[in-house]
């Protein structure tokens, strides 16, 4: 039994299937998710063939620190923006053998959000090494901590997926 709800699981099973025979790997750089992304494909049987590593970078000096992200783009945008997200996700790639990564940073309540980031704010890139670039911005609304966070990872993996798509 898995401690991630069924779809998230059969999400991360497909992943690890597809990948692995693909052999594409996976680097995660994550900040609203403290690392729920990479349990969820580390949930999995086999996911040493497909994820390399992730970055949970919960503050801004981690941000910068592990994966790069500048001070100017945290002064300019904050941690939850377009700006930040891009940056992690490059970073990410970067300081990894992964072919392809994926990179969060959002609001996920119950505190913290504002008029301009409200709760349930989340910012995600996704890119291939070979390329592909994608960004989302979603917002989830304030609809609990747990399931702003569960619903990243939704949305995480589904990005993986397009991403490596060719």
């Amino acid at each position: 039994m898995s401690i991630f709800p069924a779809d998230i699981e059969e999400q991360a099973k497909r992943i690890i299937a597809d990948f692995s025979a693909r052999k594409l790997m996976v680097a995660t750089a994550e900040s609203c998710t403290g690392g729920l992304i990479a349990g969820a494909l580390t949930e999995i049987s086999g996911s040493s063939a497909v994820v390399d590593r992730s970055f949970v970078t919960y503050t801004n000096q981690a941000k910068t620190d592990m994966l790069g992200v500048t001070e100017g783009t945290l002064a300019a945008f904050g941690a939850v923006s377009k700006e930040t997200a891009l940056q992690m996700v490059h970073g990410a790639l970067y300081r990894s053998r992964a072919s392809l990564a994926v990179a969060v940073t959002g609001i996920a309540g119950p505190g913290g959000g504002s008029a301009e980031k409200p709760v349930g704010l989340v910012h995600l890139a996704a890119k291939a090494r070979a390329g592909k670039l994608i960004h989302r911005e979603m917002r989830y609304g304030d609809i609990g901590r747990d399931e702003v966070r569960l619903a990243t990872v939704r949305t995480a993996l589904d990005m993986l997926v397009e991403t490596a798509r060719e």
